[in-house]
C-alpha cells in the first residue's frame, strides 16, 4: 500500500507541474495557432530565441556576481581567478559572453523579420516601438558589461564611447558625466556601469518583455497574411512548442560548444597611461564610430538620432495593411529591397573611399566653422541622398509608398552592417584603410 500510495503520490505531483508548465506556455502563448505560422522559415524562431538567450544571460549573470568584484584594484583579478580556479568558471564567462553577443544580433534580426513582413502594421505599431526600445535596452546590456572586466580592451573601448556620447545635444555631456560618475574611466564608472548592469538594466528589461509579450497576445498574436476562406489552426501543446524546444536545444548546445573552444577574451589589465592603436569602441558601435571619423562628430550622433526616430515613425508613414505578413510586400517590394541590398553595400564603401582619399570639406570651404563644413554639410547631403534614394525607387520601380520604405529602411540597414565591417576588418593603425589580410 505504501508503494502504490508513493507511485500516486508522483503521478498527482507530476500532473501538478505540467498543469503548472502548460499554464506558463498558454499565457505566452495563445492556446491555437494558425498553421502558416508555424513554419520555421517565416519568424526563424528569432522572438523565442531571443528570449530564451535574455534567460541564459540572466542565470549566468547572477552566477557570476558571486565570483566578481567591482573594484579597479580587483575586478581584474577576479576575473582571472574565475578563469583560473572556479571550476567551469572560464566556460560560464564565455557562455554570458557570447550569449550577449548573439543577442544582439537575433534581436536585431527578429527587427528585420518584423519589418520585412510589415508586422508592425494592423495596431501593431505600439508593439513596433517597444521592440526598438528592447533594442535599445540590449545594447544598453552590452555596453555596461562590457567595462566589467577592466582590461585594455574595455578600457579604452568605453573610453571612446562614452566620448561618442558626450556629443549627443543638450544631455550628452550630463549623460557621460553621470555614466562616469567624473570626467574619466575611473572606479566611479566601474562602479556606475555595474549597478545599471545588474540591478536597472534587468528590472527593465523585464518589464518591457513582459509588456512586450502581452502587447503581442492583444494584438491577435503573430502577424498573418490575409488569406481567402478558412485557415487551419493547431494547438500550441504539442506543435509550437516542440519547434521551440528543438530550437532552444539548438541554441544551447551551440553556445555551448561555441564557448569551450572559443572563450571569451581578455586582455592585459587597463592601462590609462597606454592607449591601444587602433583604440576601437565595441563592435556594435564600429557603424557610428565610422560616421565619425568622416563627419563633425555632433553630426556624426544626430545622423542616426533622425533615422533611429524616423524608424520609430514608420507605422505611421506606411500603412498599407494588405501586404501585412507578406515577406518584402510583393514581387516589386523583393525587387527593390534586393536593389537597396545592393546598393547599401556600394555606395557607403565608395563614400568612405572617396572621403578618404578625394573628399575634404574643410579643406575646400576653410572660411566656413568646422561644424558646417564637415558636420552640417555632410549630414544634408546625406539625409538628400537617402530622399533620393527613396523617390528613385518610387520612380524606378513604380514602387507605392509601402514598397519605396522598404527599400530606404533596407538601404539603412545594410549600409549599418557595412560601415561596421569597415570598422572591424577594414580600420588600422591610427584608424587608417588597410587590408585585413
Amino acid at each position: 500500500m505504501t508503494t502504490q500510495a508513493a507511485t500516486n503520490s508522483r503521478q498527482v505531483e507530476r500532473s501538478r507541474m505540467r498543469a503548472v508548465m502548460n499554464n506558463i506556455i498558454l499565457h505566452l502563448h495563445p492556446t491555437r495557432v494558425p498553421a502558416p505560422a508555424l513554419r520555421f522559415t517565416y519568424t526563424w524562431g528569432l522572438g523565442g530565441l531571443s528570449t530564451l538567450l535574455t534567460v541564459i544571460l540572466l542565470a549566468t549573470g547572477i552566477l557570476l556576481m558571486f565570483r566578481y568584484d567591482a573594484s579597479v584594484e580587483r575586478a581584474y583579478a577576479s576575473i582571472q581567478y574565475l578563469e583560473t580556479q572556479v571550476t567551469f568558471g572560464s566556460l560560464l564567462r564565455s557562455i554570458h559572453h557570447w550569449a550577449a553577443n548573439l543577442l544582439l544580433i537575433t534581436v536585431f534580426l527578429h527587427m528585420l523579420r518584423v519589418f520585412f513582413t510589415g508586422s508592425f502594421k494592423k495596431g501593431r505599431a505600439v508593439n513596433w516601438g517597444v521592440g526598438i526600445v528592447l533594442l535599445l535596452l540590449v545594447v544598453s546590456f552590452n555596453f555596461t558589461g562590457y567595462l566589467l572586466p577592466w582590461d585594455q580592451l574595455a578600457y579604452w573601448a568605453i573610453t571612446v564611447a562614452t566620448s561618442l556620447l558626450s556629443y549627443l545635444p543638450l544631455i550628452g555631456n550630463a549623460l557621460t558625466t553621470f555614466l562616469l560618475g567624473g570626467p574619466e574611466v575611473g572606479q566611479a564608472a566601474l562602479r556606475n556601469f555595474y549597478a545599471i548592469h545588474v540591478a536597472v538594466l534587468p528590472a527593465l528589461m523585464l518589464l518591457v518583455m513582459a509588456y512586450h509579450f502581452w502587447r503581442i497576445r492583444k494584438d491577435g498574436d503573430i502577424s498573418q497574411p490575409e488569406r481567402q476562406g478558412k485557415v487551419e489552426k493547431l494547438t500550441t501543446i504539442p506543435y509550437l512548442v516542440e519547434k521551440e524546444v528543438a530550437a532552444g536545444v539548438v541554441l544551447v548546445t551551440g553556445i555551448v560548444l561555441w564557448a569551450m573552444f572559443v572563450p571569451a577574451p581578455l586582455e592585459a589589465l587597463a592601462n590609462p597611461a597606454h592607449p591601444p592603436n587602433p583604440a576601437k569602441a565595441a563592435w556594435y558601435f564600429l557603424g557610428l564610430q565610422e560616421l565619425l571619423l568622416h563627419m563633425h562628430p555632433l553630426a556624426a550622433v544626430v545622423l542616426p538620432g533622425f533615422i533611429l526616430l524616423g524608424l520609430a515613425l514608420v507605422p505611421v508613414w506606411d500603412r498599407r495593411e494588405q501586404d501585412i505578413g507578406i515577406y518584402f510586400r510583393s514581387r516589386v517590394g523583393r525587387r527593390v529591397a534586393l536593389v537597396s541590398g545592393v546598393l547599401g553595400v556600394v555606395l557607403p564603401v565608395a563614400l568612405v573611399l572617396l572621403d578618404a582619399f578625394w573628399v575634404d570639406f574643410p579643406a575646400w570651404l576653410p572660411w566656413l566653422p568646422t561644424i558646417i563644413s564637415n558636420g552640417l554639410i555632410p549630414m544634408m547631403l546625406t539625409l538628400a541622398g537617402l530622399a533620393a534614394i527613396y523617390a528613385g525607387l518610387k520612380v524606378i520601380f513604380k514602387a507605392n509608398r509601402s514598397e519605396a520604405t522598404l527599400g530606404l529602411v533596407t538601404f539603412l540597414f545594410i549600409s549599418l552592417i557595412t560601415l561596421t565591417l569597415i570598422g572591424i576588418f577594414f580600420r588600422g593603425p591610427n584608424m587608417a584603410l588597410v587590408w585585413p589580410w
